[in-house]
């Protein structure tokens, strides 16, 4: 089986091909581009590199949100169009479930943490436990200081450091050292960012519980209104 992972959701774009039980490629940028420079080119380059056809990626697997509401936009057209074309399913993949499963048998409860503006971050909660990937907390956005409270009560229960990750994390470092009561660990750089392949290698998981969509009935997760939006409201004018 060929999945080609999509990663578009915040400020890395990332792509890879994952054939059975191996990732054959992956490209991952995050340097002063935007998504609609980089992610076509960076499609082609990979499949061009792998010998492969876009006919023959058996599924197409995609970071779904929450993040950038630019970069969700794109990759969903992105995959879409490409699934579309070759009548091929999409699998979309939770930006934070993919995110702490990069950290792939970790001893931490897991805390990624995405920007989402005004000392807010799109976060979850998860570990591993006895290679079990767990869900302790839905993907939600939540102000910083409340989502470390929430991260070290579990943290607590289970005996466990937390681990933060992501760029909210890197943006807010500061504040969740001030209000941290358990010293907090921050991830490396190699671990600590979005990767196709953990979309790809997740998206497998969903995609054998049956989570495949078609290409129309794909649609990003934004789990909150873009910032024109809210904007908008607070001026007392339609959104529509």
């Amino acid at each position: 089986m060929k999945i080609l992972g999509i990663e578009s959701a915040a400020m890395t774009a990332s792509i890879a091909l994952l054939k059975d039980d191996a990732i054959v490629c992956e490209y991952t940028t995050n340097f002063k581009k935007t998504h609609s420079q980089t992610l076509l080119p960076m499609i082609k380059e990979v499949l061009q590199m792998t010998d492969t056809a876009a006919k023959d990626v058996d599924v197409f697997a995609v970071s779904e949100g929450p993040g950038s509401f630019t970069g969700l936009r794109i990759g969903a057209a992105t995959v879409k169009g490409l699934a579309y074309a070759v009548n091929k399913p999409v699998v979309g993949v939770p930006t934070l479930d993919a995110l702490a499963y990069v950290c792939y048998g970790s001893q931490y409860v897991l805390c990624p943490m995405m920007d989402a503006r005004r000392t807010e971050v799109y976060t979850g909660l998860y570990l591993f436990e006895n290679e079990e990937f767990i869900r302790l907390e839905a993907p939600c956005c939540l102000p910083v200081r409340e989502q470390v409270k929430n991260a070290e009560t579990l943290a607590k229960e289970k005996g466990r450091k937390v681990l933060y990750f992501g760029d909210g994390a890197d943006v807010y470092k500061n504040v969740i050292q001030e209000c941290a009561e358990i010293p907090p660990v921050f991830a490396p750089a190699h671990i600590k960012s979005e990767k196709a392949s953990a979309i790809a290698e997740y998206g497998r998981v969903l995609y054998e519980q049956g989570k495949a969509v078609s290409a129309f009935e794909f649609e990003p997760v934004y789990l909150k209104k873009s910032q024109a939006e809210q904007e908008r409201e607070a001026a007392g004018l339609a959104t529509e």
